[in-house]
């Protein structure tokens, strides 16, 4: 073993860092966190004792024992240990939990931190080590201790209160509330309709197209005027001409370049820390949690020589962002590449999407402006006091729009024209169009509602998007939108004409829609725990971590002040009724039964009950139709789910088909066999169809089963080869061994020879109390 030990987070980045050390350095992984606060105690005192100050108990994760033993080793055979761990609240809190573990005094253990993973930043840290730093930590501390007294008191109440619900948490509560909140400003929404009438005009050879400077109310007004201007002529009243620049924006921040990955290249949250954490251990751009958007001395200087000798020198502006958020740390740096000359950042192609938008927003955050010279043409109508607007735009000069920005729409470039030019009328028309409702979010922009709302730090961004969707709270939806009508008008000659046509409206794909539990839970904790949800407390609590972070607050007053009020809530929801929180909605009556038909949350989710619970004769149950929700199911939905299960036909061998919809979507049932008929229709399946599913089923399964003794002994085919099993121990049949061949009395023999099922062993796992 080497006389430095060098303890970092990933694999990965033991990798990168080793190879700049050299060989009196040995680098080793935790792989991330090593030790979580305990689920219960050998005392059987509380894992967080309330009473004794918050004291915490941790323990090891069970998969890290192994990484443990091994760090064990080489720290007893070093000289010198350092600590490098990630520069932030979490990395920090690793390397305590590394010294408590291994042994080392964290007051002595030196301690280094980079924004970067290149051979001068390593060194550079070498040099200037510090020790573990306690307030970090116990910032950290905080915030594990909370989520954890909120996850472990709230949700076992969601459990008992709300049917479906599975947990809730500090953090993600309020982002559930972002989206529902959203959700009922779209369904709440009058979309007035207006009609916007176009034209396009010829002048020599040239189209100019141009829009009316109003806009009308209704279809007869919208006539009327294309019939006032069926003989006027037009000509050019005005050209005005105005210079414009465009600005680049800072280099990212997680926030905006989550923000940006996912509009520019559709990535998720998660997607895009995955890979840039790899480009990050693998030196090629600097730490990727940051709210940071200050670049060093150094970057500024390698990228302006970059870009005055790439691009020339009217293209270089050196430029100091300074961050908004007063939380952010400008000893940090923004996120950019570790060498700006370095096009190829991986030979992935989504990391290296990734890097790309990385060096190229870094690029133009520190190139000129883009000049722009903006037109607008003013177009007289000799029958109306209204005119036509043609507006175009002309790139100048590109500036940094030359790397970042330049791939949109481009503008309508004019052709060039002067007062009191003729123009000849081609297509004049008014087209309905409706007012749009507020957008739902996306995981890019409900990352910046956050960041505005002060919500969230850039290491947990994209664990709030992640957790909604995993806890079903919200889906990312999948929905074209539907058909509506519109009309069109045309003014053809002297005539106008008439036409229905249709667009989409609604379209749902790729944003975050939030489920029918998730406006359950929303507004049960909206109701019950209004702090929880509440985006100011939230943000409050946000800026009390920060504060302990730098000594400006005690941990233990800052977690008395929330627990208090908190625990209060949690004591006083025992009187909630359940019945109340998962109130049935009446859909309408069945006109064949004249039971009442109900949208209402079940055990498995949202569903159809039809009759009345407290009748001599239970209710009938429905799955909910698809695409609908317990708020907006129509009765004609409701009274097709319940035409389901339907007699298909039969098979071949006169057994009957029954079509139903489950929990796991649409399936055809034949006597006690189930077959997933995705993405068929059960009310349409016709029985040729199902007759062929049904077939397909018995085909695979024969293939599986090669041989059923009778007695539960089988010879099956698996997914890594052929086995026998006896339902309690598998056994793997030899490669050379035609699983065909294989009689009864072999397969038990096999069984008898082989070992019994290994019990896994308990345990004892090592626990350490501190304050």
């Amino acid at each position: 073993m080497s006389k430095n030990l060098v303890i970092v987070e990933s694999p990965a980045k033991a990798k990168t860092i080793e190879k700049y050390l050299g060989k009196d350095f040995t680098v080793l992984s935790s792989v991330g966190h090593i030790r979580s606060i305990a689920k219960k105690t050998k005392t059987g005192q509380p894992p967080i004792d309330i009473a004794n100050n918050f004291a915490t108990t941790y323990e090891i994760d069970s998969d890290k024992r192994k990484t443990i033993s091994e760090l064990k080793k080489a720290v007893k055979t070093a000289d010198q240990v350092w600590l490098a761990t990630d520069e932030d609240r979490e990395g920090e809190a690793i390397a305590w939990h590394l010294c408590e573990v291994l042994g080392l005094d964290p007051t002595q253990t030196k301690r280094i931190v980079f924004h970067e993973i290149t051979k001068p930043a390593i060194e550079a840290a070498i040099k200037n080590p510090r020790t573990v730093d306690m307030q970090l930590v116990q910032a950290q501390q905080a915030r594990q201790i909370l989520d954890r007294l909120v996850g472990f008191e709230l949700s076992p109440v969601v459990w008992q209160k709300v049917p479906g619900g599975k947990s809730a948490g500090r953090v993600q509560s309020p982002a559930v509330r972002l989206l529902v909140e959203r959700e009922r400003e779209i369904e709440a929404f009058e979309g007035k309709s207006t009609y916007r009438v176009t034209a396009e005009f010829l002048h020599q050879s040239d189209t100019v197209k141009a829009e009316l400077n109003q806009r009308f109310d209704s279809e007869a007004a919208a006539t009327t005027f294309l019939e006032s201007i069926a003989d006027a002529t037009f000509r050019v009243s005005d050209v005005s001409t105005s210079p414009g620049t465009r600005n680049p924006g800072a280099p990212f921040t997680t926030s905006t370049l989550q923000q940006e990955a996912n509009s520019k290249l559709g990535f998720g949250a998660r997607a895009t820390m995955s890979s840039a954490q790899k480009l990050y251990q693998a030196g090629k751009i600097t730490y990727m949690r940051t709210d940071s958007v200050n670049l060093s001395k150094q970057a500024l200087a390698a990228t302006a020589d970059y870009i005055n000798s790439h691009y020339g020198q009217e293209y270089s502006q050196v430029r100091n962002f300074k961050t908004k958020s007063a939380s952010a740390q400008e000893a940090h740096e923004a996120i950019r590449p570790t060498d700006i000359s370095v096009e190829k950042g991986s030979s992935n192609d989504y990391d290296q999407k990734l890097y790309d938008l990385i060096r190229r927003r870094t690029l133009a955050s520190q190139m000129s402006a883009a000049k722009l010279e903006k037109t607008t043409v003013t177009i007289a109508i000799s029958t109306a006091e209204q005119v036509f607007e043609a507006k175009g735009e002309v790139i100048i000069f590109d500036g940094f729009l030359k790397v970042y920005g330049g791939g949109t729409k481009d503008p309508d470039i004019l052709p060039k024209l002067s007062t009191d030019d003729e123009l000849t009328r081609q297509i004049i028309g008014a087209r309905q169009t409706f007012a749009r409702p507020p957008a739902r979010y996306t995981e890019g922009s409900l990352v910046k509602k956050l960041e505005e709302l002060g919500i969230g730090r850039p290491s947990t961004y994209a664990t709030i998007i992640n957790t909604i969707q995993d806890r079903e709270y919200a889906v990312k939806g999948e929905g074209e939108g539907t058909p509506r009508d519109v009309i069109a008008l045309t003014l053809e000659d002297s005539e106008v004409s008439r036409e229905i046509v249709q667009e989409k409206t609604g379209s749902d794909r790729g944003k975050l829609v939030p489920t029918s539990i998730g406006r359950m839970i929303s507004d049960f904790l909206n109701e019950h725990f209004e702090p929880i949800v509440d985006y100011g407390f939230t943000a409050n609590v946000e800026e009390d971590f920060d504060k302990i972070a730098t000594g400006a607050l005690a941990r233990n007053v800052m977690l008395e002040r929330f627990y208090a009020p908190f625990h209060k809530l949690i004591e006083q929801s025992g009187g909630i009724d359940r019945a109340k929180v998962a109130q049935a909605t009446p859909v309408g009556t069945d006109p064949k039964t004249g039971k009442m038909i109900y949208a209402r949350f079940g055990r498995f989710g949202p569903m159809l009950q039809r009759g009345e619970t407290s009748d001599d004769e239970k209710p009938d149950f429905a799955p909910m139709p698809a695409g609908a929700r317990l708020e907006t199911v129509t009765l004609d939905q409701a009274l097709k789910a319940f035409e389901l299960p339907r007699i298909v036909g039969t098979t071949e061998d006169g057994q009957t088909i029954k079509a139903n919809i489950g929990r796991f979507g649409p399936y055809i049932q034949v006597d006690k066999l189930y077959v997933s008929i995705k993405p068929l229709d059960p009310h349409v399946i016709s029985e040729a169809e199902a007759r062929e599913l049904y077939t397909a089923k018995l085909k695979a399964d024969a293939e599986k089963n090669i041989a059923d003794f009778g007695d539960g002994i089988k010879v099956l085919n698996g997914r890594f080869g052929p086995y026998i099993t006896d339902g309690k121990k598998n056994v793997k049949i030899p490669k050379d061994t035609d699983p065909k061949t294989i009689d009864h009395a072999t397969a038990k023999q096999m069984i008898a020879d082989a070992p019994a099922a290994k019990k896994r062993p308990v345990r004892r796992r090592t626990k350490k109390s501190s304050k």
